[in-house]
């Protein structure tokens, strides 16, 4: 079998789970090219796009399609609320979960050296090639196009009530902590990167002069949040260990 006719079949494979067919599969296969990929054929005089381009564009329409549908879907909600539900759908650990569901692991081109250092389940790259394959999508087939795909993979979880849970975690990791008498929290952003129209930030939160976790996100205050979401998972862990010491205790 040769070269090309694996990677059409991959495309195929990937199209089917998508449960899209494209008109320009060229569009998909720029969405799954990280790139490391396009660094590595250009030292050896092949030229091709990478997605960061798709997923700008994606990030916009991904945006526009959920608050479109939170609108239509919820009329009592107000603006703060919508606002609230939008950031928890379009966050980088839904889409994460949502790319994995999807198996991009398997189908996104790497560069060796982002192939060896794990990058197939990297969350950002994972998140970054969610928005890209809608970005492309959308080119290839216009907004409804877009909708109908949000409408198979997550419109379902919202309406069944997923994400009205209380995402706060923040203030539940500060309840927590009062409750149980364990000290003061601190946020720290402890790095900042990516492209200036998409950057992503790293949060750690301490109890004490312990790191207690550790968050990335799309914003300042998703990274933090994601961090508390970690350390109350921690928390937990520790709870059901009478033999382990609380952070905070001094020890």
């Amino acid at each position: 079998m040769t070269k090309a006719v694996v990677i059409l079949n991959a495309w195929e494979s990937l199209e089917e789970l998508l449960g899209v067919r494209f008109c320009n599969r060229d569009l998909l296969a720029q969405a799954m090219t990280h790139k490391s990929y396009v660094n590595e054929m250009r030292a050896r005089g092949q030229e091709m796009p990478d997605n960061e381009r798709l997923e700008f564009l994606g990030d916009a329409v991904l945006e526009l399609a959920v608050s479109e549908f939170l609108f239509r879907a919820f009329p009592e909600m107000s603006e703060g609320e919508m606002t609230k539900m939008r950031a928890a759908i379009v966050c980088e650990p839904t889409l994460v979960t949502l790319a994995e569901a999807l198996r991009f692991g398997e189908f996104i081109r790497l560069g060796r050296g982002e192939e060896m250092t794990g990058g197939r389940a990297r969350p950002s790259l994972l998140a970054d090639a969610f928005e890209a394959v809608v970005g492309a999508l959308y080119l290839d087939q216009g907004y409804d196009a877009v909708v109908a795909l949000l409408e198979r993979l997550i419109f379902p979880r919202v309406r069944n009530g997923e994400f009205l849970q209380n995402n706060d975690f923040k203030s539940q990791l500060q309840e927590e902590v009062q409750r149980r008498n364990l000290g003061p929290l601190q946020y720290n952003i402890a790095e900042e990167r990516g492209p200036a129209h998409h950057r992503e930030f790293v949060a750690e939160v301490f109890l004490g002069k312990r790191l207690l976790g550790v968050g990335q996100g799309r914003s300042k205050k998703e990274a933090e949040q994601q961090a508390a979401a970690q350390a109350l998972q921690k928390l937990s862990q520790i709870a059901q260990d009478g033999s382990v010491k609380w952070p905070g205790d001094g020890t």
